[in-house]
């Protein structure tokens, strides 16, 4: 069944992209710009698009050539969706596409259709940075790979332009200089996010920064699904296939780093405060995680020690792990790799604690 699903969505693809190619250059270019502006409402979430069909469209084409040539009305053409009540026009969108691409008039199905088209290809060709080509490896038995491969990033004499970010002349300076990415960075998909090394070492300024990559990449992939979305046969092309690829597995690798050096934080400042005997009025933990099913850092919530006067002892903590993993070790909620994430995040809390 499965199967089946996936060759009817590579027919519609390759079905769609033969038929936008086979329209006229200057038909292509009119998609192309109406396309720009579903997607920047799309990923704004607007609350309102306007679009229009093209004048003439090529509804079929044929092995020894086209034909099918039918124009639309200029009445027939203007399309506005959503409006100012509506948070986000996605859904409004879709509905709308999805009612042209049933019309009884074969330009206006196959212009709505090429719309659809050109609209989810420029969101996964044009608005996404292309990446290197890399291979990750997955941590035991876990689905998605998230770990690079140590041949992603040879060694070379020249630095290439994936290997370095440009930036504009400073202190006065004439144009542009190549900045080099550290090898543990050149090991992604996309080096200019990358926070953190393989040791868990942060290779940029603060947290603050590093939690700024992970959300560039969560907005990554959020572009990725809305395309999805839009047109799920897009998922039939290799471009979003190796987008999707190389960006989850950098992601959920550098949200679950991210994570750990917050956790390792915490575990500095508890005992920071136990030196100064700043604990005995009560202690509760805000434990983030990296959920690799939303994608998102979530947090798990430890009451050590209740608000009040009781002094502060490492075995209070401790105990407050080990209850904590055990019903995470329950929670259906999480998958078993995020679940693996989070026990290794308690233990490490149990372990800096035991006497």
């Amino acid at each position: 069944m499965k199967n089946n699903a996936v060759l009817y969505l590579t027919q519609e693809y390759e079905r769609q992209k033969t038929l936008f190619e086979s329209q006229p250059v200057i038909v292509q270019r009119f998609l192309e710009s109406q396309a720009q502006a579903i997607a920047d409402a799309l990923i704004s979430k607007t609350s309102q698009v306007r679009f229009a069909l093209p004048d003439r469209v090529v509804t079929k084409v044929t092995q020894i050539g086209q034909n099918g040539t039918i124009t639309i009305p200029a009445a027939q053409r203007q399309n506005t969706v959503g409006g100012f009540l509506q948070h986000d026009v996605h859904e409004a969108l879709t509905r709308r596409l999805n009612e042209l691409e049933r019309s009884a008039d074969q330009a206006i199905a196959a212009s709505a259709g090429l719309l659809r088209y050109a609209t989810a290809t420029h969101m996964v060709h044009n608005l996404l940075p292309a990446g290197r080509m890399v291979t990750y490896r997955p941590d035991e038995d876990e689905q998605i790979p998230t770990i690079p491969q140590e041949d992603n990033a040879p060694e070379s004499a020249i630095t290439q332009a994936s290997d370095a970010i440009v930036e504009d002349g400073q202190d006065g300076s004439r144009g542009e200089a190549q900045t080099p990415f550290v090898p543990a960075a050149r090991k992604f998909f996309l080096p200019q996010w990358v926070a953190f090394d393989g040791q868990g070492k942060l290779l940029v300024g603060s947290v603050e920064e590093a939690e700024a990559h992970v959300q560039s990449m969560q907005q990554y992939v959020t572009i990725l699904h809305r395309a999805l979305s839009l047109a799920p046969y897009i998922l039939a092309s290799e471009e979003y296939q190796r987008k999707r690829y190389g960006i989850l597995g950098q992601l959920i690798n550098q949200g679950r780093v991210l994570s750990n050096f917050k956790t390792g934080e915490i575990i500095r400042e508890i005992k920071t405060r136990v030196e100064n005997h700043s604990l005995n009025r009560g202690l509760g933990i805000t434990l983030p995680y990296f959920d690799d099913q939303t994608l998102q850092m979530e947090k798990s919530n430890l009451e050590v020690i209740p608000a009040g006067r009781i002094m502060f002892v490492p075995a209070f903590l401790v105990r407050a792990a080990r209850g904590e993993q055990a019903r995470v070790s329950q929670d259906t909620r999480l998958n078993s790799s995020t679940r693996k994430h989070l026990l290794a995040q308690l233990e490490a809390i149990e372990t800096a604690f035991q006497l």
